[in-house]
């Protein structure tokens, strides 16, 4: 009998389309573009339903139709119910691909898969755990990646609009954090500190680097707000160009049209 897979049981909260903007983010990565042939993706912690592995696989598809997403959940009914809907994928009842390589196993921060994921997904799981579990959690993860692999550990609300993720590498150094938000009727970027990561989220208080950073984005992205008119993306790129010109040097600029802006770990890292 194997081990017990590690970690606790999430509260499950899914939905279609819900981890949309980190799909694409991770379609356009070179640590998944430059990969081998038929490079693995792990879906850690999907939820109480398949639907986001099934989208994962479908968005990376476009990108590299060799990729195969190997799903992991803890509760053993949700990898049940994740196996039934994949049967109606594969009887082509669904708008997924029949043939999507997709595989729904039962694990944890373990990582029990065939062969070192070039990617792991793992978002809205370490939400329920303290701040010092994190780098414990990176740990067991990132050592399962292939070389040149990335986690992807993050957050996002229920519909996907507002989501933040951590970039962490094969050596569980974090990288970058992005911050991805839907831009129409956006009030202030700052919506975003209400789904920052684990590793950030108690730390958006004056001192902080973090608080500093999401200062910085309602600050330029008011003072855009000239530019309105024109759409709210041209508005976002704007700010974002005066974010640059005020020091901080953001990364993926063809991103920004997208309403994301990545910057260095070292600039939010807790103090």
């Amino acid at each position: 009998m194997g081990s017990a897979p590690v970690g606790r049981i999430t509260r499950g909260t899914t939905g279609t389309n819900r981890l949309r903007r980190i799909d694409r983010w991770i379609a356009r990565h070179p640590a998944l573009r430059g990969a081998g042939p038929e490079p693995l993706v792990v879906d850690l912690g999907y939820g109480a339903s398949g639907v986001t592995a099934l989208e994962l696989e479908a968005r990376l598809h476009a990108t590299r139709p060799d990729v195969e997403v190997l799903a992991l959940e803890i509760d053993p009914e949700r990898v049940r119910t994740a196996r039934e809907q994949l049967e109606n994928v594969r009887g082509g009842n669904t708008p997924f691909r029949p043939t999507a390589r997709v595989r729904f196993e039962r694990g944890g921060f373990e990582v029990p898969a065939p062969r070192r994921p070039t990617v792991i997904r793992a978002l809205n799981v370490l939400r329920q755990y303290d701040e010092a579990d994190v780098p414990d959690a990176w740990a067991r993860m990132t050592a399962r990646l292939a070389p040149g692999g990335i986690l992807v550990e993050g957050t996002c609300n229920e519909v996907g609009r507002v989501a933040t993720w951590v970039e962490v590498g094969a050596d569980a150094a974090p990288r970058t954090l992005t911050v991805s938000l839907r831009l129409a009727d956006l009030e202030l970027p700052s919506i975003a500190a209400e789904r920052l990561p684990k590793a950030l989220i108690h730390r958006n208080v004056a001192g902080e680097r973090i608080h500093d950073f999401l200062r910085a984005l309602d600050r330029e992205w008011e003072r855009a707000s000239a530019l309105s008119a024109f759409g709210p993306a041209q508005r976002w790129r704007a700010a974002m160009a005066a974010m640059t010109d005020a020091g901080w040097p953001l990364r993926q600029r063809s991103r920004w049209r997208l309403g994301e802006a990545s910057v260095p770990w070292d600039r939010v890292a807790p103090r």
